[in-house]
């Protein structure tokens, strides 16, 4: 009889609504997983969070890696960069968000950690790791031959009539729908189409931002990116054209949360074979170098 691979211990740093409403639920559900603490920037909002999953808070960052295989981070990308370094650099697996950064330097810094210590990473993607988006993608990068692409990400997050819990973001207000949602639509389009070899990007309404790039393969994509859209008009579509015709992502029919266990199911593979992720930390810094020239090329 094979034995049980051990619970990976894997820590959260972050109480802001992603980490209650994704990451602390699903890891403390996980049954490959421990939630083995939590540890935020407000100790009051840490330590009801820990309560509410039977858990514990804890008052450093650094004393939380010292009881852990692995974090979990759910955090501004400014503030999760030089987490994540010190969580590499004192031996943990690293489950990180996107953006992995806003800097080109803060993304390698991460990668680099890792790659010193070790340590497997995954980036939380949550098309990638969407059970029919991810197949679609899988499917649609084995067909190749495509010809263009044009993903919409519109979000009404800063929408006058807005309610969204990420309405108030510090980040997302500074950083606008490029760095928000444009992770994700790179998530999709560089494995299908090759990595990006041109990057150019011209500003719309709000924060909107009109995204074209050149693939290696040959390819043209353009992805108007926005987080100021009216709800009517909010919504993902991709689409890709080419030889096989016309295809779209299907929509998604679940929350966030599956998608977060099947990012834990990655990080824990990765972690017990030492085979790197498509989704890992040099995919990663690669998402932040094209947004970082992007951004460059709005002036």
């Amino acid at each position: 009889m094979t034995t049980p691979a051990p619970a990976l211990r894997i820590g959260l740093l972050g109480t802001g609504p992603w980490a209650r409403r994704v990451h602390a639920p699903v890891l403390a559900a996980h049954p490959g997983a421990v939630l083995s603490g939590i540890w935020g920037r407000r100790p009051a909002a840490a330590a009801e969070l820990a309560q509410a999953h039977g858990t514990r808070a804890y008052a450093t960052p650094d004393e939380l890696f010292a009881d852990c295989d692995a974090v979990s981070l759910a955090l501004p990308p400014s503030v999760q960069a030089p987490l994540a370094v010190r969580a590499a650099e004192a031996g943990c697996h690293l489950l990180l968000d996107k953006p992995v950064a806003t800097t080109v330097a803060g993304a390698r810094a991460v990668a680099d950690a890792a790659e010193r210590a070790g340590s497997a990473s995954v980036v939380f993607f949550t098309a990638r790791f969407g059970e029919r988006e991810g197949a679609w993608i899988a499917e649609q990068a084995a067909a190749g031959g495509w010809f263009t692409a044009h993903a919409d990400w519109l979000g009404s997050v800063f929408a006058d009539d807005s309610d969204s819990p990420y309405a108030d973001s510090p980040w997302r207000r500074e950083k606008g729908a490029l760095w928000d949602v444009g992770p994700h639509a790179l998530s999709v389009l560089l494995p299908v189409l090759g990595d990006a070899e041109t990057v150019t990007a011209a500003r719309g309404p709000a924060d909107t931002v009109l995204l074209t790039l050149r693939h290696t393969g040959g390819a043209a994509s353009s992805a108007t990116l926005g987080l100021s859209a009216p709800r009517p008009a909010s919504g993902v579509e991709v689409t890709l054209r080419g030889t096989a015709g016309t295809t779209t992502l299907p929509r998604r029919q679940a929350g966030p949360e599956p998608a977060f266990h099947r990012a834990v199911d990655a990080l824990l593979e990765a972690a017990r074979t030492g085979r790197p992720h498509p989704c890992d930390i040099r995919f990663g810094v690669r998402v932040t170098e094209i947004l970082a020239a992007a951004e460059e090329a709005l002036g």
